[in-house]
């Protein structure tokens, strides 16, 4: 019985060498596909532009005023429906990063005197184009239907925008 072992030990052998250097190339691939994916993420963790970062921009003391007669003449409401009151909405608007920001986007609510929204279903009321560091004035016009009564309520302003240009 023990002679029979012994005739296939080599086989025996064989099999575990082959097997163990199979599992052996494949991880020595694994690892190097390992590395080469944490390479990889450190290089584009590091490299990517700042343009892809949102940066947000704190809109404060806003106010509105009726718009000069040049903007106000011929103004309508947004889908061309209706005459409309032109008016400028200003405020200041902080940029607490050492960086320029560009295409700021504004959102907030609007609302006429009865607390009805001036714009139904659309909080984006247009955009700043460069927000230099610090803080800075703004404006914004903005159409409201005639049939909406003032005082105007602005809630909720906030903007947010790149710190390179991603529009030209």
């Amino acid at each position: 019985m023990e002679r029979n072992n012994s005739r296939l030990l080599p086989i025996f052998l064989a099999v575990g060498v082959e097997a163990y250097l199979k599992i052996k190339t494949q991880l020595s691939k694994l690892l190097k596909l390992s590395y080469l994916a944490a390479v990889m993420f450190l290089i584009l963790g590091v490299f990517v532009p700042s343009a892809l970062a949102l940066t947000q921009i704190k809109l404060s003391d806003l106010t509105y005023k009726d718009c000069p007669p040049e903007l106000a003449q011929g103004a309508v409401t947004s889908n061309g429906s209706g005459a409309a009151n032109c008016f400028i909405v200003t405020g200041k608007a902080e940029n607490g990063t050492y960086k320029t920001v560009y295409d700021a986007d504004i959102y907030g609510r609007i609302y006429d005197a009865n607390n009805d929204p001036i714009l139904q279903n659309r909080t984006r009321l247009g955009s700043i184009p460069e927000v230099p560091p610090g803080v800075s004035d703004f404006e914004l016009r903005i159409s409201v239907p005639v049939n909406q009564p003032t005082p105007l309520k602005l809630k909720q302003f906030k903007a947010s925008g790149f710190t390179a240009p991603v529009r030209k």
